[in-house]
């Protein structure tokens, strides 16, 4: 699946995966393959702007770490990134429901 078809939506998922704790960028974008069974599988360059977004937007905050001599950023949520978490999580899953009872109406796709 493409970056294209998430517009709208990466920003829950990846505040989906942070809420488990800090992590490094490129760690969110493993995560989102793997929670995805691999249908998730973006680019740094699709991901790391959603990352510095949701932390301009104070929903996310960031601290150094060094792992083998790497300084790397470790991202977790802020308690105003926590509140967005939930509050988008309820309004996709009104939004699912929503999806699911038009196609439960008109199945998709149609067969002849």
């Amino acid at each position: 699946m493409n970056a294209e078809s998430l517009k709208g939506h990466l920003d829950l998922l990846v505040l989906a995966v942070t809420s488990a704790g800090p992590i490094h960028g490129y760690g969110v974008i493993e995560r989102l393959r793997e929670r995805s069974q691999g249908s998730f599988d973006l680019a740094e360059g699709t991901v790391y702007p959603v990352l510095h977004r949701l932390e301009r937007a104070g929903l996310l905050e960031h601290e150094w770490s060094e792992a083998s001599g790497r300084r790397r950023k470790l991202y977790r949520l802020t308690p105003a990134g926590q509140a967005r978490l939930v509050e988008q999580r309820a309004g996709w899953r009104e939004f699912v429901d929503a999806v699911e009872s038009v196609l439960r109406r008109n199945p998709w796709p149609q067969t002849a």
